[in-house]
């Protein structure tokens, strides 16, 4: 029960992140002035890392659920393919805005190297599903979602800034960090410890 709740709770979070990526997309009126920036200097690696974070966003949140996988199989496939592809242009995209992002270096390293993330730990559950891993599959699929789901916890981290009057200048270069660095961490403890398990077995 607790891990369909889990489910739950993050599936919402995430087609809420995944419905404000395809306003900022279809909506320019709806753009606050730090996206439009980024619209106006860099129109085509912005759009391509909105659309390719929102479909990595959905799909992953649905492949998750492990009664479809079992249901669908041959869907899961496919949509595993779309979720791949959607990876590798929105983390490629997203790699070039790191370059020039808002912040200096520190930002530069922090989004240039959770796009390199991003792409690697998906590129890897892919080899291994072609070659028949299916539970070293699983895991890297956890890492690479995880990583997704930096878009999540990007604008929880924001809000919370906001909340508590931390200026935006000072708290983005950490901000280029924590949204993803955690979310890595917790699933390498899920990993490691459900590996614990099964070799006490």
């Amino acid at each position: 029960m607790g891990l369909k709740l889990s489910w739950i709770l993050m599936a919402i979070l995430a087609l809420g992140v995944a419905g404000y990526a395809l306003i900022n997309l279809a909506v320019p009126t709806f753009r606050n002035p730090f996206v439009l920036n980024i619209f106006t200097h860099s129109p085509s690696a912005i759009s391509m890392h909105l659309l390719g974070g929102c479909i990595a966003m959905i799909i992953g949140a649905i492949q998750l659920n492990s009664q479809f996988r079992t249901r669908y199989i041959s869907i899961h496939r496919w949509l595993g393919r779309i979720y791949v592809l959607a990876v590798i242009v929105g983390g490629v995209a997203g790699f070039i805005l790191a370059l020039n992002s808002f912040g200096g270096l520190v930002t530069h390293f922090g989004f240039g190297l959770m796009a390199i993330c991003w792409v690697g730990t998906t590129l890897v559950a892919y080899w291994q599903v072609r070659n028949g891993n299916i539970q070293a599959h699983r895991d890297w699929m956890l890492r690479s979602y995880a990583l997704t789901l930096a878009g999540v916890t990007l604008r929880i981290y924001l809000g919370l800034s906001a909340l508590f009057g931390i200026n935006f200048s000072d708290f983005y270069p950490v901000l280029s960090w924590i949204c993803w660095v955690p979310n890595l961490l917790i699933v390498e403890w899920f990993v490691l410890t459900r590996l614990c398990k099964t070799s006490n077995a």
